[in-house]
């Protein structure tokens, strides 16, 4: 192990030879006992596989940008309850500033999903695409067979109305808009991508909150 986990297991957390630690290539978990601990380097001898769950069920979350702190502490929850592809969005009523400084934030976002992943010892770090204007990314989600997309407006069915109505899907996507809420232009782009439009409840939701409860929801339905 090198770089910046190596330097937080051995300087930040004084990881010492013979502590045993759980590690994931992505794909398989092994349990990894510590031979050697050096400047921003730790060897590991590696021994039995240990079973680890995964998900059957693949959730794309479509998330406008929002004021960073709120942004960046939704991909930490998001990623917690299981979320497979992250892809965050231009939507029209996310502010412009943010907008424009949302690319140098990418390292940042992609260091938030790794520390959260090893937190919920998650096997594999959600993928994290790249801004993205809301019809295309609207599109993309075509292999998704639930498709969901928190509305506010006061005809829109309840979360749980929609949820009760689907059998489990392998694959599904959550769209969750700004604190503005999204245009006309992008419920009809949603409607033409066969998005479900569904509400939380009466009471309006910071963007944070809305993910988190989303989500949680979301998996219970789609939980075997």
């Amino acid at each position: 192990m090198q770089g910046d986990a190596a330097h937080h297991l051995g300087r930040v957390l004084r990881a010492q030879p013979g502590q045993l630690y759980e590690l994931s290539d992505g794909e398989h978990v092994r349990l990894g006992r510590i031979e050697k601990v050096a400047r921003d380097r730790i060897d590991f001898a590696l021994l039995e596989h240990i079973l680890a769950h995964q998900s059957t069920a693949h959730i794309t979350l479509l998330l406008a940008v929002v004021k960073f702190e709120a942004f960046e502490w939704a991909l930490e929850k998001a990623t917690e309850l299981g979320v497979t592809t992250i892809v965050p969005l231009a939507a029209a009523r996310s502010e412009k500033a943010l907008l424009a400084a949302a690319g140098k934030r990418a390292e940042r976002w992609h260091k938030i999903l790794a520390e959260a992943s090893q937190q919920s010892r998650r096997v594999r770090i959600p993928a994290l695409q790249s801004l993205a204007q809301p019809p295309p990314a609207f599109a993309a989600s075509a292999n998704a067979s639930l498709k969901i997309m928190l509305s506010e407006r006061p005809d829109a069915p309840s979360l749980r109305q929609v949820l009760s109505h689907q059998s489990a899907p392998t694959q599904a996507a959550l769209a969750v808009g700004p604190e503005g809420g999204w245009t006309d232009a992008e419920f009809a782009a949603a409607q033409a991508s066969n998005f479900r439009e569904a509400s939380l409840g009466k009471l309006i939701l910071r963007t944070e909150t809305a993910v988190t409860a989303a989500l949680a929801s979301l998996n219970y339905a789609l939980s075997n």
